[in-house]
């Protein structure tokens, strides 16, 4: 089974590529939801745990949770040929997660951020400024994960400031190519 890593700035067009794949039948692991699961055990806010985690356990614990979580799943022998990771931020995640699986490549989703503060504009989502400066502001914490480089050294780049259906295509025809 091959893992592919999904990595790009917020409003570059991940989301897509993920519902595309599950039409496919792929898994979809978010690394997010690993830390949603230790909130909920813990009965804590997300937030903090968040923060608790990593000190308790470094910063690379959500990795490590999602490589668990994958892991879980290879074990079921489930019927799907590809899991997707969504969340990867930084070139350590990436390291840890090609040492884990032997099939692993990562994709990176751009657009330009003019262009990614329109669609979060239009998304709307609890989590997206209205604001340019925030908007600026997150990016750059993004990018402070280590985000640009897992996007820089990336084994396929996707580019998505074309038409939705271009993006479409281009999509279909890069799952296609790592299903087969």
């Amino acid at each position: 089974m091959k893992v592919i890593g999904v990595t790009g700035l917020p409003g570059s067009g991940k989301g897509l590529i993920f519902d595309k794949a599950q039409e496919k039948g792929a898994i979809v692991v978010n690394m997010g939801d690993r830390i949603r699961e230790v909130a909920a055990e813990r009965g804590a806010d997300v937030g903090v745990t968040a923060r608790k985690l990593r000190e308790e356990q470094g910063q690379y614990i959500v990795a490590k949770l999602t490589i668990k979580k994958i892991q879980e799943l290879l074990e079921e022998k489930t019927d799907a040929k590809i899991i997707l990771i969504d969340g990867i931020r930084s070139a350590y995640e990436v390291e840890l997660f090609e040492n884990s699986f032997d099939d692993f490549v990562s994709i990176a989703i751009f657009a330009s951020p003019k262009l990614r503060f329109e669609r979060l504009q239009l998304r709307n989502r609890e989590d997206d400024s209205s604001d340019y400066e925030d908007f600026k502001e997150r990016d750059q914490r993004e990018l402070e994960f280590g985000i640009g480089t897992v996007i820089a050294t990336s084994d396929y780049l996707i580019k998505n400031e074309t038409s939705l259906e271009d993006y479409e295509k281009e999509i279909e025809d890069l799952l296609n190519e790592l299903i087969n």
